[in-house]
């Protein structure tokens, strides 16, 4: 688990550091980070779906996961924790928004799944290392525009990888290099929908489609089988 702790402190410094930073900035500036945030990740939600091999995988995995993710509801569970802690911090606004937002960008990447394969089957932690160095830089631009909230997601980034890690002898043998792949562009598409989020354009429930991320590894299964 040590680049999971890793990881999840290195959100823990970042946020920290760009609450303190956020509070020497003006309202105006902080709205403008956040567009330009949101525009950046857009782009990088692109790069990453057009990486796509079979577009009717990614299709198909966008829908069946939105289902899945909608029976579960993992959307309105992560608003009500988010709104548990928003409730707990006095004089804290959109806890819920930076804890939702952060949670989701830092768990839908590709480096999230392949680090914690890599940590728990191998002991190698290269990866979430890397990762924790990224994460680290994003959480301090995401807490100086979204506030205190984008600590919390720590926890979920701990709790992610962590049950990754442990499951990481299960998952392991149905993850072809086309299966990441097509895993690397549904979490693009996911990308892609925050920024559409932060801009508010319309509110698309994310957390819902979070499964989506694991359906490749159905289908490969089941292709294979065929």
């Amino acid at each position: 688990m040590t680049g999971n702790i890793v990881n999840a402190l290195a959100i823990i410094a970042g946020s920290i550091f760009g609450v303190a930073f956020k509070n020497k900035i003006a309202d105006r500036f902080s709205d403008l980070m956040v567009e330009a945030l949101a525009i950046s990740i857009m782009v990088y939600g692109v790069s990453q779906g057009i990486t796509t091999q079979n577009p009717l995988i990614l299709f198909a995995s966008i829908a069946l996961g939105a289902l899945i993710g909608e029976a579960i509801d993992i959307e309105k569970k992560l608003n009500d924790l988010g709104d548990f802690f928003q409730s707990r911090m006095k004089n804290s606004a959109n806890v819920t928004q930076g804890f939702v937002t952060a949670s989701l960008l830092f768990c839908v990447g590709a480096m999230a799944i392949m680090g914690g394969l890599q940590s728990g089957l191998q002991g190698n932690h290269e990866i979430l290392f890397a990762k924790s160095f990224l994460d680290g830089i994003m959480s301090v631009i995401f807490a100086s525009a979204m506030g205190i909230g984008v600590v919390l997601s720590a926890i979920s980034v701990f709790v992610y990888q962590g049950t990754i890690i442990l499951l990481s002898g299960l998952i392991k043998p149905f993850l072809a290099q086309e299966v990441i792949v097509e895993m690397t562009a549904v979490g693009g598409v996911l990308i892609f929908g925050i920024g559409i989020n932060m801009l508010k354009i319309k509110r698309l429930k994310l957390g819902n489609m979070l499964p989506a991320v694991f359906v490749p590894v159905l289908i490969g299964f089941f292709m294979n089988l065929i």
